[in-house]
Formats: C-alpha cells, sequence, structure tokens
C-alpha cells in the first residue's frame, strides 16, 4: 500500500503531535504509511503524487476569508501552496480529504464562499446526511445522524458550483462536501475524540475560539459529549482509497 499524505498547519507541537496521532487512531493508519509535512515551517516540497494513496489536510489556524492584509506571510505563504496543490489534485481527481480547515481551502479554492455566517462555538453537535451522504462510499455505515465535534471561526456559506453536499447541521448547513468524485471535505472533526478536543481547547485557549476563563466549562460540557461515528468517514476514506 502506498502512504497518505497527511498536511499539517498547527505551529504549536503538542496541537500538531495530537492531530498527527489522532488521525492515525480514526483512520486506522499504522505511523508508516501517514507521512506529514508541517507546511507552516516551510515551504511545500516537491510532491509526486504518485507516491501516495491520498492527501488528508488537517485543521489549523488559519481562517481562508481573513482579509488578504490582515494575514501573516506564512499564511499567505501556506495559502499559496494549498492551492497549486489543488490545482493539481482537482484536476486529477486525486483522493483528499480535507477536515475544518480543509472545508475552508476546497471551498474557496472551487469557487465557494467561506465567511463567519455559520461559525460553531467549540463542542458536539448533530450533523445529518443528505440522501446523497447516506449513497456515498466515505458514509457508508455511519448513521442518518450522529455527533460530531467542532469549532470553527468560518463556514461554507454558498457551495462551490458542481460540489454535491453531504452532510449538514443546524447551526452550519455545509458539514460535508465532494467535489467531483473522489475530493471530500468535512466541517466537522472526524479524527477528534472527547480526549482530543479537551487537549485542543487547552493548547488553543487563548485563540479566540472561546472566552478564555470559560475553559473549565467548555471542558466540562465537552467531556459529556458521545462521539462514537464521527471516525468512520476518516476509517472510509483510507479503506477506499489506499
Amino acid at each position: 500500500m502506498l502512504p497518505f499524505l497527511l498536511i499539517a498547519t498547527r505551529a504549536e507541537d503538542e496541537a500538531a503531535d495530537g492531530e498527527y496521532d489522532a488521525m492515525l487512531r480514526a483512520s486506522g493508519l499504522a505511523a508508516p504509511d501517514l507521512r506529514r509535512i508541517r507546511l507552516e515551517a516551510g515551504p511545500m516540497p516537491q510532491l509526486d503524487l504518485a507516491d501516495y494513496s491520498g492527501v488528508i489536510l488537517g485543521g489549523g489556524p488559519f481562517d481562508s476569508s481573513d482579509p488578504e492584509e490582515a494575514k501573516s506571510p506564512t499564511q499567505r505563504r501556506v495559502e499559496a501552496d494549498l492551492r497549486s496543490l489543488l490545482d493539481q489534485l482537482v484536476a486529477r481527481d486525486f483522493p483528499f480529504f480535507g477536515a475544518c480547515y480543509g472545508v475552508g481551502t476546497l471551498g474557496v479554492h472551487q469557487g465557494g464562499v467561506v465567511d463567519t455566517t455559520y461559525g460553531e462555538p467549540v463542542g458536539g453537535v448533530e450533523v445529518t446526511l443528505t440522501a446523497e451522504g447516506r449513497a456515498d462510499p466515505l458514509l457508508a455505515g455511519v448513521p442518518d445522524t450522529f455527533t460530531a465535534l467542532v469549532g470553527h471561526k468560518e463556514a461554507v456559506r454558498t457551495m462551490p458550483p458542481g460540489a454535491v453536499l453531504l452532510a449538514s447541521s443546524p447551526t452550519c448547513p455545509v458539514q460535508m462536501f465532494r467535489i467531483r468524485t473522489h475530493l471530500y471535505a468535512t466541517q466537522f472533526h472526524p479524527e477528534l475524540d472527547v480526549v482530543d478536543m479537551v487537549r485542543r481547547i487547552r493548547v488553543y485557549q487563548h485563540n479566540g475560539y472561546y472566552p478564555a476563563h470559560t475553559m473549565d466549562e467548555l471542558i466540562a460540557r465537552v467531556e459529556q459529549e458521545k462521539v462514537v461515528h464521527a471516525a468512520r468517514v476518516l476509517a472510509n476514506f483510507v479503506e477506499r482509497y489506499a
């Protein structure tokens, strides 16, 4: 089996390593089968897609809808590198899975509108599959409605032309979509369980996702969530394209 490639953008080692470990667990991959590039640390190296089964883009600190003048040089470089990569992936309909930051990145690349209209606070949401979602192989074995973990300042407000809506939630209409046949993105985090989310809450307590003084209360609420089925989406991605 060819390895999968995880593209990460988190500068904090604890968050970056936690994301990598969560991706391994949720996908069922062993460490040698999930290579990682930390894109925040340096430019995208030359890639030969023939070396990989698929590409996964994790979450991150950047918002695609930030005004250009507000973006740091690192964010501008990361976005330029991702645009160049997505040019190749979309042209080839190459297996791609973007989680959270991935939904905004793929959405903008394909002509959708991403803004702060449907941001969701940190916590669990009830995600519901569409008819197209129930028929999609990446959602095989996933209940029509399931709990997933979210926490994002921006989201897709208008779907890209030709995109297929696969899942939605009451507070964020676009929770998962597909471009062409093999390119997917979720707003929710399929890789996270409650322990992962609590770790991330602590790491990002001063990043504006929630008032820092409410951290203990937020953790107590998140620890009550029952997250069982969301990881199946990543496992299905790996099983389909390995």
